[in-house]
């Protein structure tokens, strides 16, 4: 669940740090650099951003990240609260059209998945990972480092009850569909021809009852009988890419 004050994430790497000075700069809240940094670029640009600055030692960066982080001489302190959008801010701002996608995340638990749906979801062209505020992990430090810098690139959007925001998305046009292992809709069967909203389920139980009543389509993963289930990280790429196939601009 999401806790009364915003984390505060250690982000290491040179590449890292371009990432959120250009696509989120009011989360980075200061920057530790080692004795001796010098690429001009980036201290420039951190500068410009007026971020606060220090200087820290081995046994600093040793702290913060361990002794294997491969920190390029750079960490950096994120405001993970601050990369997530109010659903109603992003809605306004959305224009949804056919080739438009939406992940909901529904009671997921472990951040390394979270950061990994979030990264897919970048790969395969979705405009936004939707968060629900309760039950749910959050956009932690693990969270972002799982995602590779692709919760910098992608909307996270931080939402109230999942039904409630799903039967809003449904009047705007989009059609809703719960991944399921007793799904009715092969997945290779489906079109995907209006705006799109992908549910996914917590790691155990899956997509909840009244969420899946309130989707318009149970979407199943064909899969070899040998194996019951996909891990829910996995599965969300599978789908994904399902959907980007029939929407290549996506990739473009």
């Amino acid at each position: 669940m999401r806790k009364g004050k915003p984390e505060k994430a250690y982000m290491y790497g040179k590449n890292a740090l371009m990432e959120a000075l250009a696509a989120v700069p009011h989360a980075v809240k200061k920057v530790h650099f080692a004795e001796g940094f010098d690429d001009r670029a980036l201290l420039a640009l951190v500068k410009k951003r007026n971020i606060p600055v220090a200087t820290m030692t081995k046994q600093d960066a040793k702290q913060a990240v361990g002794a294997e982080a491969s920190h390029q001489g750079v960490i950096a302190v994120i405001d993970t609260g601050a990369l997530m959008i109010p659903y109603g801010d992003f809605i306004k701002t959305l224009q949804a059209t056919d080739d438009t996608c939406l992940a909901v995340l529904g009671e997921i638990q472990d951040p390394h998945n979270v950061g990994a749906i979030i990264r897919s979801a970048a790969a395969f062209g979705l405009a936004g990972v939707l968060i629900p505020e309760h039950n749910q992990a959050q956009a932690t430090g693990t969270v972002i480092k799982t995602s590779a810098g692709m919760a910098f690139k992608v909307p996270l959007v931080a939402i109230g009850n999942v039904n409630d925001t799903l039967r809003d998305l449904k009047k705007r046009g989009f059609w809703t569909y719960a991944l399921a292992m007793e799904g009715s809709v092969p997945l290779d069967e489906e079109g995907f021809e209006k705006p799109s909203v992908l549910v996914l389920g917590n790691e155990g139980s899956g997509v909840r009852e009244k969420t899946m009543e309130t989707c318009d389509i149970r979407l199943s993963i064909p899969m070899n009988p040998r194996c019951e289930s996909l891990n829910v990280a996995v599965s969300a790429g599978i789908v994904f890419s399902a959907w980007a196939r029939k929407h290549p601009t996506a990739l473009t």
